[in-house]
């Protein structure tokens, strides 16, 4: 087969490849085997969060190698690396989950580093847990370089009694054994059949919403997020990327021509009529910021406001991720969107070809089982909400995707706690009464630090069937896989001087995710006097190491929680100098 001849006098990969002066460099690459030929083609950052840490990352290393097949057949020279992941469902409910969001920011970094190290020119990045889908994403948008991302892929569901069970089940079986209601046998057996395979957590939690938005914002082949991580069938997407890369950078597509506003529009759509995980409002900001749009927490429940809830994915609904790929994936549920007159059909995709044109040959429609027409949702409303208020004036999210109208309305006294650690002993000891809204601060970004998750709370609190009995806020996040009426994001955050840290015990708060509102029964005087009386943010027991570094440089939860200026700010573009 004749290869491409590429001229490489524009491309970063000429810095380490061409001319007597790069003698050196090139003599590392022919140690590693290259021949003159590949030398002389673009280099292609094949970057995987590979590790054992985790199933949703244990089948990235083959995945890369079928990618790197697909570079090499389009005449690049693929450059395989991994870096980092923290992987939720291990990290949950103790000191560790507050490694994970700085994760995101460190997957960033890390590929930013190495592309740039090394002068690679295009990038396709493999990711599989809830933070490595938007670090890839950002660090790609960061670049600004050609740039394909694929999804490692979902975990099959376990099953048990004839049911689909996961992850979710699990956490929420803990709340039935500490309730008495779930024996130790029966534990021993849930745990050993919830998670069958590799692949990330299955239901629309936010590995899955991120890897739907990967489809929607166009940095991903339609359909590639779809399959199971062990269907063979991913080879095959990954060897389709890994020759799309090198099409986009034949025609010098990049990241930025791909994420735009409009396109981060669709992907917000897409996350609200999936009832996707709240934790796409922390990291669509990111991806924004990364690309220089203004794009915050509160533009994100403007569209998910007037977006319709029609596909039935667990937590709130039935299916899981193979199921929505068995009846046509993101493709159909954008097309649904089309027909709703929701989709900018302009934005470019990784294909090289705009949304309008892939939805056109999508010729699938919508099952009525777990993708509904969207002329006849589940809900009218998104199933995620934004919410603001005087306890959060910079705005808190909340998932209500399965919630009756009725239950998206609660009132009650302030049962106030200032930890996690905190809250889950006094559910686990029922120290906590119904019609009350649990208030758990100290959690944000800075006050965590690293804004953890509280799916190990919550899921107590539904194991214990009081689900829909309380509410609960945090300045922290929660998990995709929460369900209930939980209200996180709460900003500004508690160690900021934010209303969630002057709350005290039976102060009177409302949530009205109809209405959009989050308010405490407190006057802006009442507010005002506990402010000046605050002691200032509570002290941590990170004085020195990454989590400490990361607290002192990040940013509002509104505008995803970020660690440094953002395009806006940039004096030159990697790819051009």
């Amino acid at each position: 087969m004749l290869q491409k001849k590429w001229d490489k006098s524009k491309l970063p990969s000429r810095h380490v490849t061409q001319g007597p002066s790069r003698a050196p460099h090139r003599s590392y690459y022919y140690a590693m085997g290259l021949t003159e030929a590949e030398i002389e083609q673009p280099f292609v950052g094949v970057a995987t969060c590979w590790n054992e840490a985790a199933p949703c990352n244990i089948a990235l290393n083959r995945q890369a190698q079928a990618v790197k097949l697909g570079v090499k057949r389009e005449g690049g020279t693929p450059r395989e690396f991994t870096t980092i992941t923290v992987t939720d469902g291990i990290a949950m409910g103790h000191e560790g989950m507050r490694s994970s969001l700085a994760s995101r920011e460190a997957i960033a970094d890390t590929v930013e580093l190495t592309m740039r190290g090394h002068c690679y020119d295009a990038i396709v990045g493999l990711a599989g847990c809830d933070k490595s889908l938007p670090g890839m994403m950002m660090a790609m948008v960061r670049l600004n370089v050609p740039s394909v991302f694929i999804y490692g892929g979902s975990i099959l569901p376990g099953r048990l009694d004839g049911k689909d069970v996961t992850v979710q089940d699990v956490f929420e079986a803990v709340g039935k054994h500490q309730a008495g209601n779930y024996s130790d046998e029966e534990l021993a057996v849930l745990e050993r059949v919830a998670c069958p395979s590799a692949g990330a957590c299955g239901g629309q939690f936010t590995a899955n919403t991120m890897a739907c938005v990967s489809e929607a914002i166009g940095l991903a082949l339609p359909n590639s997020s779809g399959a199971p991580a062990p269907y063979e069938s991913r080879d095959a997407y990954g060897e389709a990327s890994g020759a799309a890369v090198l099409n986009l950078l034949e025609k010098n597509i990049r990241a930025r021509d791909v994420v735009t506003l409009k396109s981060l529009q669709n992907a917000a759509r897409v996350v609200a009529c999936t009832g996707g995980s709240t934790n796409a409002g922390l990291h669509l900001p990111a991806i924004a910021h990364e690309a220089g749009i203004a794009f915050d927490l509160m533009d994100v429940c403007e569209i998910f406001r007037d977006t319709p809830y029609f596909v039935d994915l667990k937590p709130g609904g039935q299916y899981v991720a193979k199921d929505l790929y068995e009846v046509g994936g993101v493709p159909v549920v954008m097309k649904e969107l089309r027909k709703a007159g929701l989709v900018h059909e302009d934005c470019i995709t990784a294909t090289g070809r705009t949304m309008g044109e892939e939805l056109d040959i999508v010729t699938r429609e919508a099952d009525g089982r777990v993708i509904y027409p969207s002329a006849k949702p589940i809900t009218k409303t998104g199933g995620v909400v934004g919410l603001i208020g005087n306890l959060a004036p910079e705005g808190a999210i909340v998932k209500v995707a399965g919630m009756s109208e009725a239950e998206q309305v609660f009132s009650g006294p302030a049962r106030v706690f200032e930890c996690e650690e905190d809250a889950f002993a006094a559910v686990k000891a029922r120290e906590y009464a119904e019609g009350e809204v649990i208030v758990i601060r100290n959690e944000g970004p800075r006050g965590g630090p690293g804004m953890r998750e509280m799916l190990a709370t919550t899921a107590a609190i539904s194991g214990q069937g009081m689900g829909k009995k309380v509410a609960l806020i945090t300045d922290g996040r929660f998990s995709g896989a929460t369900r209930g009426f939980c209200v996180g994001h709460v900003g500004p955050e508690a160690a900021q001087g934010g209303p969630i840290g002057l709350i005290r015990n039976g102060d009177a708060i409302t949530i009205d995710a109809i209405k959009g509102e989050i308010s405490v029964d407190l006057t802006e005087d009442e507010l005002a006097q506990r402010k000046e009386a605050w002691a200032g943010p509570r002290e941590t027991i990170y004085a020195s190491g990454a989590l400490w570094k990361y607290a002192q440089i990040v940013g509002s939860t509104r505008e995803g929680a970020v660690t440094h200026p953002g395009a806006a700010a940039e004096r030159h573009v990697y790819m051009d100098l």
